[in-house]
């Protein structure tokens, strides 16, 4: 049900310029950031949840986190499990 919230409303998801170097310096990703977490949460494997005011999105190590009134991506880290 929340995946298919965030799959209704893709074109919503951006984030900020902090939330970019963030997510570059955790995930080592050059450019694409957007792009690479869209293509995440698209993934059949991906599953999210949401706890509070955000959706979080588990994709093999990697969770995305988004606040779910603006769809902003706050960060993604490698989760490690």
């Amino acid at each position: 049900m929340i995946k298919e919230f965030l799959l209704n409303n893709l074109s919503s998801i951006h984030t900020t310029e902090k939330g970019m170097e963030r997510i570059k310096r955790n995930l080592f990703l050059k450019d694409h950031v957007i792009e690479f977490c869209i293509e995440k949460i698209k993934d059949k494997d991906c599953f999210c949840t949401q706890k509070g005011k955000n959706f979080y999105c588990k994709n093999g190590k990697i969770i995305i986190t988004i606040h779910s009134k603006s769809f902003t991506i706050i960060t993604a880290h490698n989760g490690g499990k």
